[in-house]
Parts: structure tokens; sequence; C-alpha cells
């Protein structure tokens, strides 16, 4: 179990360093500078605790599973970003400016992101196991 967060805390900062890498598109930045912060290890490698999900809805069809993780996220999400918020006084992520947000904290236009992200969690913990 502690390899698996180590993995997926891994894998999570290194898809969010090339997703804020591909945004800096919209900034300007050629250099396509990726970024994120430690508190995300330990957000991403929580992960680890959907895994018994992953089980239990391996019989639901495919977009169901994709809703299930795309709520567990978004309120994973919402949940650590309060959390990260209250204890440290601001988030790593500050999503009050699009226009989609909820408290600054969750995007719900990253729906299908998160959707496409679960399933492809997924398909890692078969890999994994």
């Amino acid at each position: 179990m502690v390899e698996r967060f180590f993995i997926y805390g891994f894998c999570g900062i290194l898809i969010e360093i090339f997703w804020t890498g591909l945004h800096a598109l919209e900034r300007g930045d050629r250099k396509l500078t990726g970024y994120t912060s430690m508190w995300m290890m330990p957000i991403y490698g929580s992960a680890v605790f959907l895994e018994p999900l992953c089980g239990a809805i391996s019989f639901m069809p495919i977009i169901l599973r994709g809703i299930i993780y795309m709520i567990c996220i978004f309120a994973a999400e919402f949940a650590s970003g309060y959390f990260i918020e209250i204890v440290v006084g601001q988030c790593p992520w500050d999503y009050k400016s699009a226009k989609y947000n909820v408290y600054g904290l969750i995007r719900l236009d990253y729906a299908p992101l998160w959707f496409a992200l679960g399933l492809f969690f997924e398909t890692g913990y078969r890999l994994l196991s």
C-alpha cells in the first residue's frame, strides 16, 4: 500500500506538471513551465484509498464508473483544498477566476478531465494488482 501511495503521488505530480506546462501557453510562456505544490504528493497518493472502490464497481458500465470517479475526485479536491486553506491560510490552487468554480476550490468545467483521469487511475490500479 505504501509503495502504491508513492506511485500514485508521483504520477499525479507528473501529470500536474505536464498540465500546468500546457497552460503556460495561455500565459505566453514558450518554455512551457509546469509547476506543482508539495501538498499535492499526499493528495495524489491518497488515491490508494480508492482502490477498494475500483474493485467494488468493476461490474458497472464504464460511464457510471467514470461518473463515480469524477464525483470522488471533486470531493477529494474540495475537501483537501478546504483543509489546506484552513491550516495554511491559502489553497495551493486558486480557481476563483474560473467561470464555473465552487468557492475557488473546484472547477466544474474539469468534470470531463476528472472523468477520464478516474478511468485512467482504474487502468493503473488493474496493472498494479
